[in-house]
């Protein structure tokens, strides 16, 4: 499989949150290394008041700011689809959004982009309609926010048939199942620990390839790279990561 190595990357990290075992927070340590953040909006992690104060210090560090909203499940930290009416759904979306939204503006900023978390990102990667409805919301909100999603996906497919501004999301600490979905967080070894690991994945990223977990290669064309802030060590992995990118001379980017 021909690759070519990318000249640069967004490497964007899910913040906002407290560790869902040790209720930490890492935004502080995590920052210096990333170029986009995702903010969470209080509805499977934290509160808006850490979600404010993770909006400025991504201002402080010039990473670019987006709204990270999710199912309204802080008991499985939005992992686990609920059973929701679509009428209250796209309405909690629209207040979890518009939230970052105002806080940015407050700092004389725009939203950058939005990207979905958990369940509720991997329940669009597949669900065309689920798609549509949150493409509606974002045609809402800001019709020229960026959004991102699973590189591969029928959300990107659908993203793109709406003229919406689509980012391709690919995952530093996760292994993947297939060529546009993760394994299960329930399976053993679908959360990346090893940095020599981490930083294998991320070399194989950037030159265009996923390898799921049966060792078959798919191409992929990614635009930013995700590690998640509660992965074990996400600290010096964000690093580490940053790092090794640089020395690839791949620059870190964020997609503005």
């Amino acid at each position: 499989m021909e690759t070519e190595t990318l000249q640069k990357i967004d490497l964007n990290c899910d913040m906002g949150e407290l560790h869902p075992i040790t209720g930490l927070n890492f935004d502080e340590e995590i920052m210096p290394y990333i170029s986009s953040c995702n903010v969470c909006c209080g509805l499977h992690s934290g509160s808006l008041l850490l979600s404010e104060q993770t909006v400025r210090l991504a201002h402080k560090h010039k990473v670019a700011i987006g709204a990270h909203p999710s199912y309204n499940d802080k008991e499985n930290f939005g992992r686990i689809t609920p059973k929701i009416d679509l009428e209250t759904l796209i309405k909690e979306l629209k207040q979890q959004i518009i939230s970052i939204q105002k806080m940015t503006e407050n700092i004389g900023l725009s939203l950058n982009h939005i990207k979905p978390h958990g369940a509720l990102y991997n329940d669009l990667a597949k669900d065309k309609n689920l798609s549509l409805m949150f493409i509606d919301i974002v045609k809402e909100i800001g019709p020229s926010t960026k959004v991102y999603g699973m590189a591969n996906s029928i959300f990107e497919k659908t993203c793109q048939e709406n003229k919406i501004n689509f980012v391709s999301e690919v995952f530093a600490d996760r292994t993947y199942a297939t060529r546009n979905q993760l394994r299960s967080r329930q399976n053993e070894g679908s959360v990346i620990h090893s940095k020599s690991e981490i930083l294998q994945q991320v070399d194989t990223l950037i030159n265009g390839t996923i390898i799921d977990f049966e060792g078959n290669q798919h191409k992929v064309c990614a635009d930013t790279i995700c590690l998640h802030s509660d992965t074990e060590g996400a600290i010096a992995l964000a690093k580490h990561i940053n790092e090794h990118l640089k020395s690839k001379g791949v620059a870190i980017l964020p997609i503005r």
